[in-house]
């Protein structure tokens, strides 16, 4: 088959499973399964090859990043039933004090708290956030808010263990280790800077809380009370809003936080997630340096670091809040999992059938002269993705999925197109997103504010993202 032929059925495959999710309401999983069909069969893969790459590719990525993400989702679980976000956020407020908190919270979620689903962890801080935006100043409720976006979206594609960027690594063959580090070096300039900028904006008068904020009826916190109240063993809860949607909101985040006699620090509720990440970084800068170790190398493979990591969370979490609430938590956690688990595999399969049919060959044609040419076009492809389907990590699986084929041609180092395609996914995340709509209503923002925070904040991350990843190509 011409050349021309297969880019026109992959891009009529590609167009059909956004057309699938945001027309006809279709589940993602279906739509990535009926585009891969549609691929394989109309350029004469046949039947028997079609349905076996997309098998596949299904089994190959779960087995590369499937129980990473199970352990990771369950890990977020059980220290979400522990309170651990809510006592790690006042820990935060004591240090950086409140003018400094949307760069604290905002790295913090985007480099340690990736292991917990994101709505979850979303529904747990934007209530803490929304009692500390009065501190940060007149435009405190824009700052926490684009604060928040910001860090829970990087966090999800560009830092391991944030099942995007779990996916990102497994799809294109990136070590672990690797993704962690470059994801780390990625995502702390992209979430500062980002932040900066949109601060910068909120404070030159490009916010105004009478038509971007939701005005609620709250209770006046007395001058010799704080709005936060010591939680015990360095801990820290907010004080309840009694404003409507806040307070249910409120009452929803807190209500798996209440103190017992088994409380323990802050520090050793995160160690085992700590520990784990630590084993990942120290084994991909051995490997870095050609320095052996069978015990090190055994104990920072990520599957089990993150399993020790596990084990350790659920040892800790029984003496914290005992073994019928972990037990719960974890019983949550496999709920949350299966569906990314299912996704992520049929973004394997979407992957696996474009590299079938050559794709990778046809786009290495035109793009091996600058490595910065498929590298944008990564961004271009996961950015319009997103806008579409409203999905971070569905955009982001299928555009690194597209172009992966084409990264053994260009010499092009994968963590590149790992980043890329993070990147890109950021850009507009807008009315079709959940977060999008959690956001509003948690902050107390209407929807033109929420346009503001969430949408320009997160677009404004996308673009940072990318013009930092650009430079790395000549150095990688």
């Amino acid at each position: 088959m011409s050349d021309v032929a297969i880019l026109i059925n992959t891009t009529v495959a590609v167009a059909a499973v956004v057309l699938m999710i945001v027309r006809f309401k279709f589940n993602p999983v279906v739509s990535l399964v009926v585009g891969s069909a549609y691929l394989g069969l109309t350029t004469g893969l046949g039947t028997a090859e079609t349905v076996e790459v997309i098998s596949t590719g299904f089994g190959d990525i779960m087995a590369e990043v499937g129980l990473l993400i199970a352990f990771g989702v369950l890990m977020g679980a059980m220290l979400k039933e522990m309170g651990a976000i809510q006592r790690l956020v006042g820990t935060l407020l004591r240090v950086f004090g409140p003018k400094r908190m949307p760069y604290a919270m905002s790295l913090t979620i985007a480099t340690l708290l990736q292991s917990i689903f994101l709505d979850v962890l979303l529904v747990i801080s934007a209530p803490l956030a929304r009692n500390l935006a009065p501190k940060v100043g007149r435009v405190g409720t824009a700052r926490m808010a684009t604060a928040l976006a910001i860090g829970l979206e990087c966090g999800i594609v560009l830092m391991v263990p944030g099942v995007g960027a779990l996916a990102l690594a497994g799809l294109l063959g990136v070590p672990l280790g690797k993704m962690l580090i470059f994801g780390l070096i990625l995502v702390i300039p992209t979430v500062a800077i980002s932040v900066a900028i949109m601060s910068f904006l909120f404070t030159r008068g490009w916010w105004n809380p009478e038509k971007d904020e939701e005005h609620f009826h709250q209770t006046v916190v007395d001058d010799e009370e704080d709005e936060w109240t010591d939680g015990g063993s360095g801990g820290t809860t907010p004080r309840p809003d009694v404003g409507g949607g806040v307070a249910q909101a409120q009452r929803a985040a807190t209500v798996t936080t209440e103190r017992t006699e088994h409380d323990r620090p802050l520090i050793l509720l995160l160690a085992p997630l700590l520990v784990s990440l630590l084993l990942i970084a120290t084994g991909a800068i051995l490997d870095i340096a050609e320095i052996s170790n069978p015990v090190v190398s055994f104990v920072s493979e990520p599957l089990i670091a993150l399993l020790i990591g596990l084990i350790g969370t659920s040892f800790v979490g029984r003496f914290s809040v005992g073994q019928h609430r972990i037990q719960k938590a974890i019983a949550s956690g496999f709920s949350e999992s299966g569906q990314i688990l299912i996704l992520t595999g049929v973004g394997g399969s979407l992957a696996a059938t474009i590299a079938a049919v050559g794709l990778g060959d046809i786009l290495g044609k035109y793009f091996t002269a600058n490595h910065a040419a498929p590298l944008l076009m990564v961004w271009v492809v996961a950015a319009v993705l997103h806008i579409a389907v409203g999905s971070v990590t569905i955009s982001a699986i299928t555009a690194a999925g597209i172009l992966a084929p084409i990264a053994p041609t260009l010499g092009l180092d994968p963590v590149l197109i790992a980043l890329a395609a993070g990147a890109g996914s950021l850009f507009a995340v807008h009315v079709t997103s959940n977060t999008f709509w959690l956001l509003q209503s948690l902050m107390g923002q209407t929807t033109r504010g929420t346009l503001k925070t969430c949408s320009v904040g997160v677009s404004v991350a996308s673009v940072v993202a990318i013009l930092l990843v650009l430079p790395m190509s000549l150095v990688l």
